[in-house]
């Protein structure tokens, strides 16, 4: 079944160059050139997946990220943005945003990250090992204060909700179902977004650092913990 994509890009050669590498790879693709034609479409035919450029005139891809969120919809979005400080990048993933590209960016870079997403989207993200299926019930996690329903993909530190995106729900479940094992970034990267971006991606930690920020409680103790120059674990200290 061909997927569907739904793109948001003001930038007319970037738009065609990327509508057409995307239906060479597959992909049935609606592009669109501003936040307005998004929001209308994606209302009109909802995507399997978006692709929405940060800086459009009007609404920007934040405010499309946004308005989306706050109607419920949990279609996965891709961010394509020029803006390469930490910061940028938490408010596309403090909007909502799963995951974003940086320009220049290679073709086969966005076609990667779009097969992460849709997998994530479509099917179980996880294999859990028989010796834990035994010890947790089935769709439960709990570790360390933390709570989750792995089939609601609701997650719990103490009695507070925690509001998470789609791939800080990932990353969050990996951790906890190896909590107090070490994981390296090549295998966290290979787990959630299924390709290593290379010793350079500042990705992993800007999840990381923004995960953190919704676990983290005055007075109580971290649960995420970086292990210098491996990797990172999950651990009631």
């Amino acid at each position: 079944m061909t997927q569907t994509v739904l793109l948001a890009e003001d930038d007319r050669a970037i738009r065609h160059a990327l509508e057409r590498a995307l239906t060479l790879e597959g992909y049935e693709v609606t592009a669109v050139a501003d936040g307005v034609e998004a929001l209308a479409q994606a209302h009109r035919t909802r995507p399997d997946v978006l692709v929405l450029d940060v800086m459009m005139p009007g609404i920007d891809g934040l405010q499309v990220c946004r308005v989306l969120r706050a109607e419920g919809d949990r279609t996965p979005i891709l961010m394509l943005t020029a803006l390469v400080e930490t910061a940028d990048r938490i408010a596309g993933l403090d909007a909502g945003a799963d995951d974003y590209v940086v320009k220049p960016f290679d073709v086969e870079e966005v076609f990667a990250r779009l097969r992460a997403l849709l997998r994530r989207t479509n099917g179980t993200p996880f294999e859990v090992p028989k010796e834990e299926e035994k010890r947790i019930p089935t769709g439960q996690l709990s570790v360390a204060g933390l709570r989750m329903d792995v089939q609601a993909r609701r997650a719990w530190r103490g009695e507070r909700e925690l509001e998470l995106t789609r791939t800080e729900f990932d990353l969050l479940e990996l951790l906890a179902r190896n909590a107090g094992i070490v994981l390296d970034h090549a295998t966290i990267y290979d787990r959630i977004w299924g390709y290593d971006f290379g010793p350079g991606s500042k990705n992993l930690a800007v999840y990381v650092g923004y995960l953190r920020r919704k676990l983290d409680e005055p007075g109580a103790p971290a649960l995420i913990h970086t292990v210098r120059g491996v990797g990172y674990v999950l651990r009631e200290d």
